[in-house]
């Protein structure tokens, strides 16, 4: 009887199939994966404001304050106050713009909400509001 000679080596025969159908799967997958790009103006950069607009401030301690077309201002306690003073006015006006102006003390959660109550009534134009250095 003929002894069986041992191999010393690995077979990578079916490693490289699992990485050829990986490199096949990563390759269909990478186009249809969105990034998320954000493309911040500079102050300098930033286009000119709209010619009739809405502003809404927000404080440091998250109070609101709402200025209308015409510049006149109205104090707001909180969100369901600013969703209540809007909508009136997106009723009246579909076209116009709003401008959230955050001071620099202000936590940017603030912030963020008053954008997505903005969005949420529908303005077509919503912006963020930057000084000139």
């Amino acid at each position: 009887m003929r002894q069986r000679k041992l191999k010393n080596e690995i077979n990578v025969v079916p490693y490289i199939d699992v990485m050829l159908v990986l490199l096949v799967i990563f390759m269909v997958a990478t186009p249809m994966m969105t990034t998320g790009s954000v493309d911040l103006p500079t102050s300098g950069t930033a286009p000119q404001k709209p010619d009739k607009y809405l502003k809404v401030q927000v404080e440091q301690g998250g109070e609101l304050t709402v200025f209308d077309a015409d510049g006149k201002s109205t104090k707001l306690k909180g969100i369901k106050e600013l969703k209540a003073t809007l909508q009136p006015l997106q009723e009246a006006d579909a076209k116009l713009a709003v401008l959230v102006a955050g001071d620099k003390e202000t936590a940017y959660k603030n912030v963020i909400e008053v954008l997505d109550e903005v969005k949420k009534l529908r303005f077509d134009k919503v912006g963020l509001e930057t000084s000139s250095k």
